[in-house]
């Protein structure tokens, strides 16, 4: 993999990418709206599309080739498509970056819990897809588009709940600071567990997705889950704090991992092609710290 194309990866995990590939003397190419602004200087080309316009696509990719495209911006089956009618011919893998959303609530989700060979996409503007319900179906829509139509190889990347210091949904944060200044934290249940993946390994899966060529679907995060309440605990001691957390949930104090059910990801899979994902009380106690 010498050349790559990266549609979006100027924010969060993107981000953390578009280095990890520079450090292994891969050629990036960077193609985004152009609105935000990124850290990457000279080291890489940047195009300009839109990706609810295949016009803009066509334009940007004509007479290009590259080794791999990356894929970190799609919200809809109907951009899968677009972009990959505009790339055609022009690359040689289409790795997609999708989440554990495609899965319904429940513990240990392994990749064959969802099969996106079976799967019928709607074709939608990205806006059609409301709440989690669209996410999951929209994810679901354009894994399967790639998965059925592409003539390359595909690979669907489902991370867990990433965390990290460069985590702009600010999630994480929410909690460390609901218990630092001692507010009210709105959860239905605290006992739900859920997997988490770090920025660094959402990263860097991604470069070995690519390096080592594979395909299919995997999922990434810590091999040990955790619990909201367990997350709280791990906050409060390092806060010399105590949370307090309530069934009453409000817009303001609502928890955004107060979720309905269990959420748990089985990543045998992924360990099996090599990688080794980092320690998760390691990793999510030194982030706590830091963002204290």
């Amino acid at each position: 993999m010498k050349t790559v194309l990266i549609l979006g990866g100027t924010q969060f995990f993107g981000k953390r990418l578009v280095h990890k590939l520079l450090e292994n003397g891969v050629v990036v190419t960077v193609a985004t709206r152009g609105r935000t602004r990124d850290d990457f200087g000279d080291g890489v080309e940047r195009l300009v599309i839109d990706r609810e316009k295949k016009e803009s696509m066509t334009r940007a990719f004509e007479g290009r080739q590259w080794d791999a495209v990356y894929d970190q911006s799609c919200f809809s089956p109907l951009e899968a498509q677009t972009a990959y009618e505009a790339l055609e011919g022009k690359i040689g893998h289409y790795i997609f970056t999708s989440t554990m959303a495609v899965y319904e609530f429940g513990k240990e989700r392994k990749e064959t819990d969802f099969n996106p060979l079976s799967f019928e996409p709607t074709f939608k503007d990205r806006k059609e897809y409301g709440g989690m319900t669209g996410y999951r179906e929209a994810k679901r829509g354009a894994e399967a588009y790639l998965f059925q139509n592409a003539k390359v190889p595909v690979a669907a990347v489902r991370p867990a709940l990433v965390i990290g210091t460069d985590d702009y949904t600010e999630r994480f944060l929410f909690h460390v600071d609901k218990v630092k200044r001692e507010e009210s934290i709105g959860a239905k249940n605290d006992n739900v567990s859920f997997s988490f993946t770090s920025s660094e390994d959402a990263a860097g899966f991604l470069l070995h997705i690519g390096k080592e060529k594979l395909t299919g679907a995997y999922n990434i995060a810590f091999e040990d889950n955790l619990s909201l309440r367990e997350l709280i605990g791990k906050i409060e001691s390092a806060a010399d704090k105590t949370a307090v957390i309530t069934e009453e949930v409000s817009k303001e104090n609502a928890s955004p991992y107060g979720l309905p059910g269990d959420w748990t990801l089985d990543v045998t899979k992924a360990q099996m092609t090599g990688y080794s994902f980092g320690d998760m009380n390691e990793y999510v106690e030194s982030l706590i710290e830091k963002l204290l």
